[in-house]
């Protein structure tokens, strides 16, 4: 989702009417019998903290400990942070959480709806002290979610999933624990860096992603997305189609022009089934099987919910080091 991911193409509908929680909601989805409490790394007495967000100042819980995430983006912050929220949504196409994310972290969370449709009823009434989204996902809502506790909101998703997870560890509390994710993540590009043969080399290899989407046209990603900030980490290459994608995020193709994704290296995933999504017909077409990419067997496909819709830490994690399996066999 992820990124601007597929949603950004539907148009959700509200829950309709006021929200009307009764006292006699009972308590679900309290975690883990020994969940781990977000803190405050600082060691700060202090009961609550002011962290800056789209919707400007919001006084947050010093210790939140009962934390809400609507977006697979924050789901993947407050894990990578050593957080377990309570609650959580997941993607339009499927019930589960990313299964990238270490089951143990995920088996106790409860399910609040779908991306940018949580419901309000269930989110209440697993009384959170503190929720974390985005604005292209819940700006609508964001007043009623407020009511249910400290909202956290950043702008948007995909390119700015680094500045949104610094924002995320303010409200949780994990600055410092931030600051390691960081450096982990720096150490394991320039690894993969290296792998290529070293910046030279690897800045010479064009690499492109191309994603088949159910009820869609087929989409190169450009440079402004989740993927494409990892790519642009690693060093490599883009092929001069990434330069005409709208907004920076993709440049949409039909099965009969997808000529255009030709590169060195293309990296593919698929939102839906892959036959109503148009990958098996177009990867056994002729224009495929011309690619350079295909005549030289570096076309690799991978899973969506980690490549397109991780968005954090986490994912780029495995991302990385797929990437460097799959370059350098």
């Amino acid at each position: 989702m992820t990124s601007r991911p597929l949603l950004r193409d539907r148009r959700r509908t509200l829950v309709a009417g006021s929200l009307a929680v009764t006292a006699a909601l009972t308590l679900a989805g309290c975690g883990s019998s020994d969940p781990a409490p977000a803190g405050d790394s600082s060691g700060s007495s202090a009961k609550t903290r002011t962290v800056d967000t789209a919707n400007g100042k919001v006084e947050v819980p010093a210790s939140p400990k009962r934390v809400v995430v609507l977006d697979s983006g924050e789901l993947d912050s407050a894990i990578t942070l050593g957080v377990r929220p309570v609650g959580a949504t997941h993607s339009a196409s499927e019930d589960a959480f990313p299964s990238y994310l270490p089951a143990s972290e995920t088996k106790d969370i409860t399910p609040v709806g779908e991306i940018a449709n949580a419901s309000l009823e269930s989110v209440a009434a697993l009384k959170p002290d503190l929720i974390l989204t985005s604005k292209v996902r819940d700006g609508e809502r964001y007043d009623e979610l407020s009511k249910i506790a400290p909202t956290v909101m950043t702008e948007a998703t995909g390119s700015a999933w680094k500045e949104n997870f610094q924002v995320h560890a303010e409200a949780l509390g994990k600055q410092a624990e931030a600051k390691k994710v960081l450096a982990t993540y720096d150490t394991q590009v320039a690894k993969v860096t290296e792998a290529l043969g070293g910046k030279e080399k690897a800045a010479a290899t064009d690499v492109n992603f191309v994603r088949f989407v159910e009820g869609a046209e087929i989409r190169i990603y450009g440079k402004q997305n989740y993927i494409g900030s990892l790519l642009a980490d690693i060093g490599t290459g883009r092929p001069a189609i990434t330069d005409k994608a709208k907004d920076g995020f993709s440049y949409d193709v039909s099965p009969e022009k997808i000529d255009l994704a030709d590169a060195d290296v293309i990296f593919t995933s698929t939102y839906g089934d892959p036959g109503k999504a148009g990958t098996t017909k177009t990867m056994n077409s002729g224009l495929w099987k011309g690619l350079k990419a295909a005549r030289n067997d570096k076309v690799f496909e991978v899973d969506d919910r980690l490549w397109i819709a991780g968005i954090g830490y986490t994912a780029a994690g495995k991302i990385l080091e797929e990437f460097e399996t799959l370059m350098t066999k």
